[in-house]
């Protein structure tokens, strides 16, 4: 069970979450960017930690560029410097972060089509193996892992095998999977994937990452559409300068990182964390259900990161007051953003356990004031 100060909460959200206190304390000293004990002690081992998780089979042939900034950062980043001047971007959406890969390459002026499912279905695959079939201008194709819009794990094994059967290339957005939901990009053939300190890994927000097929990356000189996230430019820093980062980096949330993967490795790696964030939802789920409340999406579509319930319909019921009242014992949840739906989300990684989640139900059913 997580220990918590007087004044703490958890955050059960998909996003900044609830940290350890060792993560937290490792920020506790300063670092200078320039120094070998930081960039080759400390960033260097990050990078080849990182492509390790992301495939254990061929990790020679993929590498990890890391980048200042949100999530979102690091996702343009991917899309602004892995697609040619004349490429095409199929986006694959259901949701409002896959909405934002569209808006991404928008902004950018990338030439794109949009495949929207809505936020209620996965991607439609027949329609993914049709278009690129009929469209041999698509050079990429991107989808988000795990849509924390709803909480739906995206069936990317199987977007994977139509995708890579016609030779495109594959953009994974897995900032909310990455770490905690177990997965080979070398085996299923994604060529780039995407996270963030302060998800599964359990760091802290200030940095994400692209792990990108090395190949590829090299092609890709002088595509970027922006300067500081140029991923190609980036590498060849890190390459050549044994760990260094081209502009200032975020030296405390990366050490903090550093600390949060050593403390993955001692939990038993991502299969260890995936079971523990599975028992989490599991019993959320069980224990939402029996105090009445209703899941938005099928359990065949849910996954361990974060989950959406459909407000109580009742005229009483006030998200705020409902969050006010949980959080003044212990916990935050996080409001919904499913459209025409009225609902709330509760995540489930973190610095999170079983026990924390059955204390929760004992808050929520104290704060249902609208019985």
């Amino acid at each position: 069970m997580t220990d918590l100060n007087e004044n703490d909460y958890l955050l059960l959200t998909p996003g900044p979450l609830s940290t350890s206190p060792t993560v937290r304390a490792a920020m506790n000293r300063d670092w200078c960017t320039w120094d070998d004990d930081y960039n080759v002690g400390v960033v260097t081992p990050i990078r080849e930690k990182l492509v390790q998780l992301a495939t254990a089979s061929r990790p020679d042939e993929y590498t990890c560029v890391l980048l200042q900034g949100s999530g979102t950062f690091s996702v343009e980043s991917m899309i602004g410097s892995t697609i040619p001047p004349d490429g095409k971007l199929l986006v694959l959406a259901n949701g409002a972060y896959g909405n934002r890969l569209a808006q991404i390459a928008a902004r950018l002026n990338i030439n794109h089509i949009v495949h929207d499912s809505g936020e209620l279905a996965p991607p439609d695959l027949m329609r993914l193996g049709e278009t690129l079939s009929d469209d041999p201008g698509i050079t990429h194709v991107v989808v988000v892992h795990n849509e924390t819009t709803t909480g739906m794990m995206n069936p990317l094994e199987d977007i994977a095998s139509i995708v890579k059967s016609q030779d495109r290339v594959l953009l994974v957005d897995s900032m909310s999977a990455f770490g905690g939901v177990p997965l080979d990009v070398a085996e299923l053939g994604v060529d780039y994937v995407v996270s963030s300190a302060n998800k599964c890994i359990q760091g802290v927000p200030g940095f994400g990452f692209v792990i990108g097929r090395v190949a590829h990356m090299k092609q890709t000189k002088g595509w970027a559409r922006s300067l500081s996230l140029d991923i190609h430019d980036q590498w060849q820093c890190m390459e050549h300068g044994r760990g260094k980062w081209r502009y200032t980096s975020p030296t405390h949330v990366v050490h903090a990182f550093y600390q949060a993967l050593i403390e993955l490795e001692e939990e038993g790696g991502v299969a260890a964390r995936h079971a523990r964030y599975t028992e989490n939802q599991r019993r959320l789920v069980t224990g939402m259900e029996r105090l009445g409340f209703r899941c938005v999406l099928p359990v065949k579509y849910h996954s361990p990161i974060i989950t959406g319930f459909r407000s109580p319909e009742h005229p009483d019921y006030e998200f705020q007051r409902f969050y006010g009242l949980l959080k003044a014992q212990g916990f935050v949840i996080y409001p919904g953003k499913v459209t025409g739906i009225a609902s709330f989300r509760i995540g489930s990684i973190g610095h999170v356990f079983p026990e924390d989640i059955d204390r929760l139900l004992i808050a929520i059913q104290a704060s249902m004031y609208w019985e």
